[in-house]
């Protein structure tokens, strides 16, 4: 007992509230007064910023504040991202995209805007299928996703095509408009055999015989001289069609092969070399004979090879013309 007859109790002793100290805050009576104050000084200032009618949301519960299902809802997009992951990884959707196109363009297929007509113009020796498969246009397309600018940029990538415009009428046709390089000769190197133009740029490689007309010339830099063996063809008068072919050697002069007979052109002076062929060829028919080069590399003379066949019977009737030694 105090002084005034109060039982103040023990200072270990539970309070009314079943802890040590008022509100089972562990203090004794005065501490856990000021608690008190503490408390109501905090949800005091609360209130001062809370608008009035509305209760903070540090006093909402959080499974009230957070909305039902969103942990599911969390799952289930986790999920399928990782389903479309692996989808693409695996490379089951590139198989899906060949085989029945992007899923965009399924959807434009669908709406009615598939590229049903697609007209070429300017077409000379490629292809429609090789237009088609450069400007990645086939039966997945649509009109509306189709990137005509793309489109354009692979079709230049094409060095047969110089130029090329791609453009979209709707809801089903493309209209590609394009001009062709025209080819000149065709270049073997290395054992392949490549189109070029007349300035010597490679536009194509020889894949069928659409180019089998064309001249034919071989060597390195060969290429870069096409106007010169053009000019040799020219020259060649009434033999130029026998020329198969025309090999730069070394970088310095030509060897025209004609009817399986090399003719061997000097450095300078190929073309009245030639003239001097053409003569003989009509006064003598010196290609018609039994020969496998003519070499016209000296200007005083012509050096005729011959055939294996007709070298030794050459030389068997030279034996027999010599005559008959002395035995000794």
């Amino acid at each position: 007992m105090d002084g005034g007859g109060r039982n103040v109790g023990p200072l270990g002793a539970e309070g009314p509230l079943g802890g040590h100290g008022l509100l089972g805050s562990g203090l004794p009576g005065p501490a856990a007064g000021t608690v008190r104050s503490v408390r109501s000084a905090l949800a005091a200032r609360l209130r001062r910023f809370t608008p009035p009618g509305r209760r903070s949301r540090l006093a909402v519960p959080i499974e009230r504040r957070v909305p039902r299902h969103l942990g599911t809802a969390a799952f289930s997009v986790s999920f399928a991202a990782l389903a479309l992951a692996g989808f693409i990884g695996s490379g089951a959707y590139d198989r899906f995209v060949a085989e029945h196109g992007r899923p965009l363009d399924i959807a434009a297929r669908i709406a009615g805007f598939g590229v049903e007509r697609v007209t070429i113009s300017g077409i000379a020796r490629l292809y429609e299928r090789e237009v088609l498969q450069a400007a990645g246009i086939d039966g997945h397309s649509s009109v509306v996703f189709l990137d005509v600018a793309e489109a354009r940029e692979r079709l230049l990538a094409v060095p047969l095509i110089a130029s090329a415009s791609v453009r979209k009428v709707y809801p089903n046709e493309i209209v590609i408009t394009q001009v062709e390089r025209e080819p000149a000769a065709l270049w073997q190197r290395n054992g392949e055999i490549a189109v070029i133009a007349a300035d010597g740029t490679v536009i194509d490689q020889m894949r069928d015989d659409r180019y089998a007309a064309l001249p034919l010339v071989v060597g390195d830099d060969a290429n870069l001289k096409l106007k010169d063996y053009l000019a040799l063809i020219e020259a060649a008068g009434a033999l130029a069609e026998r020329v198969k072919a025309g090999t730069y050697v070394s970088g310095r002069r030509w060897t025209l092969k004609l009817d399986g007979v090399d003719i061997r052109l000097p450095e300078t002076g190929a073309t009245e070399a030639l003239a001097r062929l053409v003569k003989l060829e009509r006064d003598n028919r010196i290609l018609e004979k039994d020969i496998i080069a003519v070499d016209l590399r000296m200007p005083d003379r012509v050096v005729v090879r011959l055939t294996e066949e007709a070298a030794a019977a050459r030389a068997e009737s030279q034996k027999k013309s010599k005559p008959k030694g002395t035995s000794t």
